[in-house]
């Protein structure tokens, strides 16, 4: 955690000599190299990064604990907050805060209320997404570059952009079939679909025999509490079996 607080110390202080901030993150050229892939381009990844810094300072401002137990993905304006606290006001006070940063357009909120899992889950967490991360790069039927993974208690959350339908099934399944796996949550959206869809069969990622939506806290509003949309969820491999009224085969 103390290096994730001098990192957005480091980044605010010079904020936004962006450069300074990608070097730090994402390092250097690697970073302009995603930013050329990315389907909002140089110009949209560097205000991600600045939505994504103008956020954590919100919250190392307002609580030092939301700070360090919860993690930001932002994609062409799209906030993904995922993590764990145990007070359930950290849940509401994260979302509203994120709210406040200009350029928001979509908040996603996958903050789970539980005890902490330590170091222990910390380390499985990262080593499942490390998998994944090598499995798709391997993969050269995926632009790996243009997805992000994060895991929380197993569950794996993908958000992005799939340059086709079926290279996105193949990340799920390549995620969902790797230990330790829970399930899978993909936000990621096909390579141009407009961002916020809110219908099944135009939600981030699509509609597909794969991909079952479900109801999730996907925030379009200031509002907490409004607007509602269907995430894309799948179970890892040997989970229970999830059904689509308009789809009546089962899933995976």
């Amino acid at each position: 955690m103390m290096t994730r607080l001098l990192i957005l110390s480091f980044c605010i202080s010079g904020l936004l000599t962006l450069t300074g901030c990608v070097g730090v993150v994402a390092g250097g050229a690697a970073a302009v190299g995603v930013a050329a892939v990315k389907e909002g381009g140089l110009k949209g990844s560097v205000n991600d990064l600045r939505i994504q810094t103008e956020i954590n300072d919100l919250w190392f401002r307002h609580d030092v604990d939301i700070f360090t137990k919860l993690d930001l993905t932002v994609n062409q304006g799209r906030v993904l907050i995922t993590g764990i606290v145990q007070n359930p006001e950290h849940r509401v006070d994260a979302v509203r805060l994120a709210w406040k940063v200009n350029g928001v357009k979509q908040v996603i909120n996958e903050i789970q209320v539980a005890n902490s899992t330590g170091f222990s889950g910390f380390m499985s967490d990262a080593w499942i997404s490390a998998k994944i991360r090598t499995g798709i790069t391997i993969d050269k039927d995926v632009q790996n570059l243009n997805y992000t993974i994060d895991t929380v208690n197993g569950v794996v959350y993908l958000m992005g952009v799939a340059q086709s339908r079926e290279e996105l099934n193949r990340v799920i399944e390549r995620a969902r079939t790797t230990s330790g796996v829970k399930r899978v949550v993909s936000y990621v959206k096909i390579v141009g679909e407009e961002v916020g869809a809110t219908s099944a069969s135009s939600a981030p990622g699509g509609y597909s025999a794969n991909t079952a939506p479900v109801s999730s806290p996907v925030y379009n509003d200031p509002d907490p509490m409004a607007n509602i949309a269907p995430a894309q969820i799948a179970p890892a491999a040997g989970g229970d079996d999830y059904r689509s009224k308009e789809d009546p085969l089962p899933l995976y």
